[in-house]
């Protein structure tokens, strides 16, 4: 099975029933069901689902059936630990995660201690969205795997895009209190600071995570300030609420992001009336992607409804059954090897590869706008009309940064 076939239109699966061996490959998937993360974790659960469903219409991993099975951490540490322990009790030996760095590690530190304590039973840890970069620095373990930039590179690269804009005066920091909201603070006063120091930071506070209704106060600070432009890496209910309030406000700001295109964010800006004044760093934006992608999203978006958010979700996923078929086995220990120094073609077109030195993925990111559809293009978001446009790119080798991970080999 060639990587590059992989993306097998769904719509096969009714015409040919695959036989499928007795046992069934179960991929533990942890993450907010309920509380205010649960409509992300909600769209993350059926993007994990569709996945499934294309590679058991291929025949699934060497003959094995793959099963999601959901389990509802409610972006809570301590809960993702009895989530885990019961995806172990069920048999799951991959679990992915990705809405919150604080969870991811949790979980990277439960699994390296289970792994230990039950040879032979390892269970591999797939991280898609959770992007502090301790996780692959300080922090990282061999049995950890992370699809998504760090929230360094993501930085760097919206940096670089922002140091070309000579309007930009005075800056606001606006982010979630945790592990990566804090780096994504940090990180931007660094990266401004080297290269833009004429620009001035008129304001940096956190908020708890995912507990804040109403942003008025946060905008009203905002518009005091005189910010011309806003820094943020919420996500989740937490970025659809600040856009909102914004609108509500009438604040006039260019805002840099890690995540406006998330739940709700699209609905929010079309309110503010920001054409193209909403920016966003992702690995794929669906009108710019090869007619390939953009075949595959409109399938996606046909049968369930949602945006493709997680086009490193496919990536993984893709990847996983790659490295199967090249270990003929589904043993956790086995699949890691094959996935340390993997390269592959990424869902939205180039290639990219998996770093062995601390398993972190490297690939093209992209920095697109949000606002009134360009001739042509083929998506808009939330049907609101308005749409993703691409702006800028970064190639693979321009997002890699080094790491201080020391990675201890079983």
């Amino acid at each position: 099975m060639e990587f590059r076939t992989l993306g097998v239109a769904l719509c096969a699966a009714f015409f040919v029933a695959p036989a499928f061996a007795d046992d069934t490959v179960k991929i533990g998937y942890i993450d907010p069901l309920s509380g205010g993360g649960a409509s992300i974790g909600a769209i993350g659960l059926k993007t994990f689902q569709y996945l499934a469903d294309e590679l058991n219409a291929t025949g699934g991993l060497n003959g094995q059936k793959v099963e999601i099975v959901a389990l509802d951490n409610k972006t809570n540490p301590q809960e993702s630990l009895i989530q885990a322990q019961k995806a172990a009790d069920q048999g799951v030996r991959f679990i992915t995660q990705g809405n919150g760095s604080s969870v991811a590690a949790a979980l990277t530190d439960w699994v390296s201690k289970y792994n230990d304590r039950n040879p032979g039973k390892e269970i591999l840890y797939f991280n898609y969205a959770a992007v502090d970069p301790i996780l692959t620095n300080d922090k990282c373990s061999y049995w950890h795997f992370r699809w998504d930039a760090n929230s360094d590179i993501k930085m760097a690269a919206l940096t670089a895009f922002m140091k070309t804009l000579p309007d930009i005066k005075k800056v606001y920091l606006i982010n979630q209190d945790y592990s990566f909201g804090q780096s994504v603070r940090s990180t931007a006063r660094a990266m401004l600071k080297e290269k833009r120091p004429d620009i001035e930071i008129v304001g940096d506070e956190v908020h708890p995570l995912l507990k804040v209704t109403d942003f008025s106060p946060y905008i009203a600070k905002i518009k005091a300030s005189g910010a011309d432009s806003v820094i943020t890496g919420n996500w989740g209910q937490d970025i659809a609420l600040l856009l909102k309030a914004a609108a509500d406000a009438g604040l006039q700001a260019n805002w840099y992001t890690y995540y406006a295109g998330g739940a709700g964010a699209p609905t929010a800006i079309k309110q503010t009336g920001l054409s193209h004044r909403v920016f966003a760093i992702t690995e794929g934006v669906p009108n710019a992607a090869t007619p390939e992608a953009q075949a595959w999203e409109a399938a996606f978006r046909a049968k369930e409804g949602v945006t493709l958010f997680y086009p490193r979700a496919v990536n993984e996923m893709r990847m996983l059954a790659k490295a199967v078929v090249e270990a003929k086995s589904t043993d956790a220990k086995a699949v890691a090897e094959k996935l340390e120094g993997m390269k592959a073609q990424v869902f939205d077109g180039g290639d990219g590869f998996m770093r062995a030195d601390d398993h972190q993925f490297f690939q093209p990111m992209y920095i697109s706008s949000f606002g009134v559809l360009d001739p042509g293009a083929k998506f808009d978001e939330e049907g609101t009309g308005w749409g993703w446009k691409l702006v800028g790119a970064v190639k693979p080798e321009d997002t890699v940064l080094p790491t201080t991970c020391k990675l201890e080999r079983p």
